[in-house]
């Protein structure tokens, strides 16, 4: 019987953004699980810009931590410089550049430097958000009781079960699970995945690591976010559900959920 480690970085009360005509509810933490010492996920919830962003280091040495600090600082450094064009061409230079200073940090490392990507960046205006995605880690949306897969795995098992190479939970599968095609840190330096998604008022989005994804199943995703739950006690629980499953990883989960602005009165 394992003992419940607490939250590596708990889940503070949930941030509230006004954006255009609506207001972003933020909330968001990690544990490290049963299995490592340490936790090599980092998460970013902005405290003044719509921007929320998860990170995965791969493996659990140095590399893995240089590359999560580093992605992160650097891709929200680039935003918020940039900051308020947000689109497509300012989202891929803002990558290209967290890529290249990646690559700089691992340089004198020996082992490999490198790290998933996964933020979502609502525009000023309001009514649509960017998500970028490299590796992966994951973005969820629940939209009437539906929860979709909005992001990619870059990964070779994610080929695999899509072109019929092997079953989701063959031996096969489990073990390109491992096999990242695309990660910041890449020697190549691949383009990240850039979608530009609606954001509707009742709508509750999850960035989260594969500490999430591997560990709970769709419908208790669903579940656990449908419930009427604010922002911060959902990650709490989600949390909690994958310490429950195991711990097998890190675990890092940012719930975002959508409402109308109400206008204050004059």
């Amino acid at each position: 019987m394992f003992r419940r480690r607490p939250l590596d970085r708990p889940v503070d009360a949930a941030r509230r953004l006004a954006v255009g005509p609506q207001t972003l509810e933020v909330a968001g933490g990690s544990v490290v699980g049963h299995r490592y010492p340490e936790n090599f996920d980092v998460l970013h919830l902005d405290p003044e810009l719509p921007l929320a962003a998860v990170a995965d280091g791969m493996g659990d040495g140095e590399g893995s931590r240089v590359a999560g600090a580093t992605a992160l600082s650097t891709f929200v450094a680039q935003v918020r410089d940039g900051w308020p064009a947000i689109g497509a061409a300012e989202l891929r230079a803002a990558a290209a550049h967290t890529q290249l200073r990646v690559r700089r940090a691992g340089a004198a490392l020996a082992g490999l430097t490198g790290c998933t990507l996964t933020a979502l960046v609502a525009e000023p205006e309001g009514g649509q958000g960017w998500l970028v995605q490299l590796g992966d880690s994951r973005a969820y949306r629940l939209r009437d009781g539906l929860l979709e897969l909005i992001t990619v795995d870059h990964t070779m098992a994610w080929l695999g079960v899509v072109h019929g190479w092997w079953p989701a939970d063959s031996p096969e599968a489990a073990r390109a699970r491992y096999q990242l095609l695309r990660y910041v840190g890449h020697p190549d330096k691949p383009d990240p995945d850039l979608l530009a998604v609606p954001l509707r008022a009742g709508d509750t989005w999850l960035l989260c690591t594969d500490g999430v994804s591997d560990q709970l199943d769709y419908h208790r995703l669903r579940d656990l976010l449908a419930a009427r739950r604010d922002p911060a006690r959902a990650a709490e629980a989600l949390l909690s559900a994958t310490l429950d499953e195991g711990g097998e990883d890190n675990a890092t989960a940012v719930i975002i959920r959508v409402h109308p602005t109400v206008p204050t009165p004059r």
